[in-house]
């Protein structure tokens, strides 16, 4: 595949390094300094693009993107006030994008036993859940979407938590409390924690470098380079 990358940070190096290992061309790279660039690129020769910049370039990347047919695989979070209107037009255009907070094949199975463990935890009054993240203090947003998707599955089988929330100071019981830590040379780490009078639970996902969320994003790009629609991990691992 020849392989569009946007936004050529820690993320877009690792990803071209797996995208290389794997086979394919790298056919450009846009970043800040020569965006310009992006006009030269569309579906005649580029089979897909993979975006990993920041929140408030995001939604601009991939209305370009999308405008010029180009199939997207984008890891950034922190714009999905925007997702209604991006899957819009995805389906207006029929386009081609692939979403998910975290590309981590790793993490993609650990939300799966997260709202598993929610199912299994929802008539176990007695407990209580929170969670907690860390990352390397360069992430923008906080919570990342990472959690953010983790606490989602959680609510979705747990009926006593409604929303989550990072205010320490006005949490109610049923709010689910992310706690956020930003550290450095942290990739990222998850903790869902049931607790109860007599003994807690713990669900964690620990990554150890970027080769996992690179490795991901590639092959989401690989799966949907000859595809329609809107995608997501579960799409891409038939979760």
């Amino acid at each position: 595949m020849k392989i569009l990358l946007i936004g050529y940070g820690k993320m877009g190096k690792a990803i071209e390094g797996i995208a290389i290992k794997r086979g394919h061309t790298i056919a450009g790279i846009i970043d800040v300094q020569n965006f310009a660039d992006f006009d030269k690129f569309s579906n005649s020769n580029v089979d897909v693009a993979i975006e990993f910049t920041t929140p408030n370039s995001a939604y601009i990347n991939i209305l370009k993107g999308l405008q010029s047919n180009i199939p997207l695989v984008v890891g950034t979070t922190g714009w999905l006030d925007k997702m209604p209107e991006i899957q819009k037009m995805v389906a207006d255009t029929d386009g081609t994008l692939c979403y998910s907070s975290n590309y981590s094949v790793g993490v993609n199975i650990f939300w799966a036993v997260n709202e598993k463990l929610a199912q299994l935890m929802q008539p176990q009054s007695d407990y209580d859940v929170t969670m907690d993240e860390i990352h390397h203090v360069y992430k923008k947003d906080a919570p990342s979407g990472t959690a953010i998707t983790t606490a989602e599955g959680v609510i979705k089988h747990l009926n006593r938590k409604k929303k989550w929330s990072i205010d320490i100071e006005s949490i109610t019981q049923s709010d689910l409390f992310i706690a956020h830590k930003r550290i450095h040379n942290v990739p990222g780490t998850h903790t869902v924690r049931y607790t109860s009078p007599i003994d807690s639970i713990e669900l964690t996902h620990t990554a150890f470098n970027r080769e996992g969320f690179a490795t991901g994003a590639v092959l989401a790009a690989e799966f949907i380079a000859t595809k329609k629609g809107f995608f997501t991990m579960k799409d891409v691992l038939s979760l």
